[in-house]
């Protein structure tokens, strides 16, 4: 059975989604971007933004039990590809030992005019 996702630390949507929905042991999240409380991206650069995702994809799996380190699966879009080295190094604190399988796109614009927007799969 499904079940919707609400992590009251987490950024509250801006639409029509949820934060993520769990389906049996697996929780899938909405792509995250940089927000902050008053749902503002913030810091400008992309490690700074590469950051925040982060930590709000954090909050988002441990209000369901999981965590960064039973993500399977993420995906990352950039805004700008020449910004990938800067991206990665952030991610790579993060995702560094046992890395999930990863896509890496860049897209023409994403939400608010974030720099980067992930997603991920993980289990409980």
């Amino acid at each position: 059975m499904k079940k919707v996702v609400f992590a009251s630390e987490a950024p509250l949507p801006i639409g029509p989604y949820s934060q993520a929905m769990r389906y049996g042991n697996l929780v899938y999240t909405s792509g995250q971007i940089s927000l902050n409380s008053e749902g503002v991206i913030s810091p400008e650069d992309i490690a700074g933004q590469t950051r925040i995702v982060i930590g709000n994809l954090k909050k988002i799996l441990e209000s369901e039990g999981s965590s960064l380190d039973k993500v399977i699966k993420t995906t990352v879009f950039l805004k700008d590809m020449n910004e990938f080295s800067m991206m990665n190094e952030v991610y790579g604190e993060f995702f560094g030992d046992n890395p999930p399988a990863r896509s890496t796109i860049e897209v023409a614009r994403l939400p608010k005019d974030a720099k980067v927007e992930i997603e991920v799969i993980a289990f409980i």
